[in-house]
């Protein structure tokens, strides 16, 4: 953020909770600098969920973001803590900043790359299990929605379930250059039963020229100029 935090002190701001933070947030906070700088954005206070090292970051972000444990068809190997991670950022990250900074608890975006991209999704479904409010804003960048057998392909029907849900966003990406099978095709097809609910808003970017790595700095930005872009 600029001065704007510190010499405003009476106002409040919306939170976004960026994950892969060790990549992402030396790209993304300089941008929304910049864009506030330009009336792009309004400000906004950036908060990096991060790991102590990359090398960290490498081994334990499949631990964090997956929910459940993987399949043997998946290849990978996962034990599943997204909802361990779902209700540490819930229990203890989202007190702790709004105690800390001057936020708006209605505002919350949550935004995610990949396996980063498929635990926004699992965090929105998470948060309609267990009937709570964390994050009214979702971006999901090349999600990798194959994972246990497409296994956050029920959100929709759990969004059709639920109330309250018309106040929620989801901004929704890929790369035209990424695998069609596991990524394209399966993110349009996300993004229409998502759609087909009762969802404030589902946005959906396919990003021509783009291969998988390309995504998360573009789809950050456009998400949130979705959503704030206007206010």
């Amino acid at each position: 953020m600029t001065n704007e935090y510190a010499d405003s002190t009476d106002r409040r701001y919306p939170v976004v909770f960026l994950l892969d933070a060790n990549f992402f947030f030396p790209m993304v906070a300089p941008v929304l600098h910049q864009y506030e700088k330009a009336g792009l954005l309004p400000p906004l206070i950036l908060v990096g969920i991060g790991y102590q090292s990359w090398m960290a970051m490498d081994s334990l972000r499949q631990r964090d973001y997956l929910f459940p444990a993987a399949l043997p068809s998946d290849e990978i190997t996962a034990e599943g803590g997204g909802q361990k991670f779902a209700q540490f950022l819930s229990q203890e990250l989202i007190p702790r900043i709004d105690k800390t900074y001057r936020t708006q608890p209605n505002e919350r975006t949550l935004a995610g790359h990949s396996f980063g991209g498929y635990f926004p999704l699992y965090a929105l479904l998470y948060q309609l299990e267990t009937q709570k409010n964390d994050y009214q804003n979702f971006i999901a960048a090349s999600p990798t929605l194959w994972y246990h057998d497409f296994y956050i392909n029920r959100l929709p029907e759990k969004l059709k379930q639920s109330t309250g849900v018309d106040s929620l966003n989801l901004f929704l990406s890929v790369g035209s250059k990424e695998d069609s099978t596991w990524f394209v095709k399966p993110l349009l097809e996300f993004s229409k039963a998502a759609e087909s609910q009762n969802i404030h808003r589902v946005e959906v970017q396919v990003y021509n020229s783009l291969d998988h790595m390309d995504v998360g700095l573009l789809s950050f930005v456009k998400g949130l100029q979705a959503f704030y872009g206007n206010k």
